[in-house]
């Protein structure tokens, strides 16, 4: 009887036993990669990172101004957090967080929550202090502006997405930036999510720029200091290479700090974000006097000696045009109309041309189009009143008002006057490396806007200008330099107003370049509302220290021995 029971137990348990091997052999082998597939569903995910972006170099650097750093970044995973409230409210204060925002982020079941990236030393460190079980660091990179406001507008920033934004982040978007990272992550020791594997993983190209830094830290430190002796609102200087378009300098002021742009946006409302070298709009004034009598000269209207007769004003159907503080000159060549800036010379300039004609070169000028620089957001004006063929809008824009411009098309059309006639185009992107080729951007042909003779007719006026006349403070002894001063009123539209007519707010610039005979630079000094009456006693002086400076970086030998 005993035997029996025995036999019985057994063959129950053996009966079992097999039932447990089936399913056994059914869920580890006959249905395995399903299992596997669920098992891994539950503790891996897949994160989409982007790619490693390209640096960024000043010219002749061999250190980037514009590099990747890893910052660290606080997540949460909801399941792992007991108490929430509690958490919520530790971390909110830690990392400066709203905590009613901060609890509903953690109180969702989710496996990746971020709280917050970019975190400072004391706020990884005082996190690694607390050790909240849920709540982790992780490494990810991040743009680093290493000059810091340096060339802020004309670089630009990346988003938190990595999306470039403005100047050449922004222009450059795609070579920059690398392939995204596909992460695989999963649930390792102490529920840390680990790094498992990438793919895909591509680095972007590193730029090489124009710009060069000894130059860019000059003109942006003058304009510095020109906020507090002259106040003025705003200001951006250009320097170029007038033979190659070779943008050399492009300070903007005020600036911002591209490492903490979101403390700005609320600030300044976006406005502090743009280059004012290639997005403001304004009226230049006086040194647009230089460009008409140009074309009067390459269209073989007048000479240099060509001399005209100034009233101090001249009376345009029912309207009069009066020359500065309503002077009157006299008999005076066309030399001396630039020397004396007279406006009224300037219109009988443009009436000898032709209003036709006149706006033709507007245009082979490049003011109705971009200059096509390698920088995001570029503007221009269609220019839409002087278009409409009135009278009144060609003789004011003869001598720079109610024509728009922005500084980079001024610095772009007077390179034709320092460049033997022929207009280049504006670049700062020189070389791309991508990885390890480095190849060099082709620039585009200069292209001829008036001839030879005439550039050179311009330039002996324009160092008369200097010599002689109102641009004499730019002068600089031993070397030619030409140069023509600027100052034009505000309308009342360009600073956001609905009325017509002028402030009585100016812009006031220098345009110049040297050595004048063989040029080397070409510098725009652009200055908003400086307390002055004239830029000659502003922007000129600027112009000399500047150019002073960079005869000396560059060691450029002087024109001739000067007498004291």
């Amino acid at each position: 009887m005993k035997q029996w029971r025995l036999h019985l137990i057994l063959i129950f348990i053996c009966f079992f036993a097999a039932i447990i091997i089936g399913r056994l052999f059914q869920l580890q082998v006959v249905r395995y990669d399903y299992y596997d597939a669920m098992a891994k569903g539950q503790q891996n995910f897949f994160v989409n990172i982007a790619g490693n972006r390209g640096a960024i170099f000043f010219n002749g650097s061999d250190s980037p101004v514009v590099i990747n750093k890893d910052f660290f970044l606080a997540f949460a995973v909801s399941k792992e957090i007991k108490d929430k409230k509690n958490v919520a409210k530790k971390i909110a204060s830690l990392l400066n967080l709203d905590e009613t925002t901060l609890f509903e982020k953690i109180n969702k079941n989710s496996s990746y929550i971020i709280l917050k990236k970019k975190l400072d030393e004391t706020e990884v460190a005082e996190l690694r202090k607390m050790d909240i079980s849920g709540v982790y660091l992780e490494k990810e990179k991040h743009r680093k502006y290493v000059k810091q406001t340096m060339a802020s507008s004309l670089l630009g920033f990346t988003s938190e997405d990595g999306i470039g934004q403005y100047g050449v982040e922004g222009y450059w978007d795609d070579t920059l930036k690398g392939k995204d990272v596909s992460i695989k992550r999963e649930n390792g020791a102490r529920r840390y999510l680990s790094l498992l594997d990438k793919n895909g993983d591509e680095y972007g190209a590193d730029l090489f720029l124009s710009i060069d830094y000894n130059i860019q830290y000059q003109a942006e430190k003058l304009l510095k200091e020109a906020s507090s002796s002259l106040s003025i609102e705003g200001g951006q200087i250009i320097v170029m290479e007038p033979s190659s378009g070779r943008i050399l300098a492009m300070a903007d002021f005020p600036n911002f700090d591209p490492n903490q742009y979101e403390k700005y946006a609320d600030k300044n409302n976006l406005k502090i974000f743009r280059n004012e070298a290639i997005q403001e709009i304004f009226e230049p004034g006086s040194i647009f006097k230089p460009l008409t009598l140009a074309v009067a000269i390459n269209e073989n209207k007048i000479t240099p000696e060509t001399v005209y007769i100034d009233k101090g004003y001249i009376n345009i159907g029912e309207k009069t045009v009066y020359n500065y503080n309503k002077k009157s000159y006299g008999k005076k060549t066309m030399t001396e109309v630039l020397e004396k800036s007279i406006n009224t010379g300037a219109v009988w300039a443009e009436s000898q041309i032709g209003h036709k004609v006149f706006m033709d070169y507007i245009q082979r000028f490049g003011f109705l189009e971009q200059t096509g620089i390698d920088l995001q957001g570029e503007e221009f004006s269609s220019n839409k009143e002087l278009k409409k063929g009135r009278e009144i809008g060609f003789v004011t824009a003869s001598f720079g008002q109610g024509i728009g411009a922005t500084p980079i098309q001024m610095v772009q059309a007077f390179s034709a006057i320092a460049n033997n006639g022929k207009m280049v185009k504006p670049y700062v992107v020189e070389k791309i490396r991508k990885n390890g080729k480095i190849t060099k951007v082709e620039q585009e042909i200069s292209l001829p806007v008036i001839s030879q003779r005439t550039s050179s007719d311009l330039t002996t006026m324009l160092i008369s200008v200097v010599d002689n006349g109102i641009g004499n403070e730019s002068k600089i002894p031993g070397y030619y330099i030409a140069g023509k001063t600027g100052t034009a009123q505000v309308p009342w539209i360009s600073l956001g107003k609905n009325k017509k007519g002028y402030s009585d707010k100016t812009w006031q610039s220098f345009i110049g370049y040297a050595p004048a005979f063989e040029p080397k630079f070409l510098i725009l000094v652009k200055l908003d509302n400086p307390q002055t009456k004239t830029a000659g006693y502003s922007a000129a002086p600027i112009f000399k220290k500047l150019a002073k400076y960079i005869i000396n970086y560059y060691q450029i030998p002087p024109d001739y021995k000067p007498i004291f």
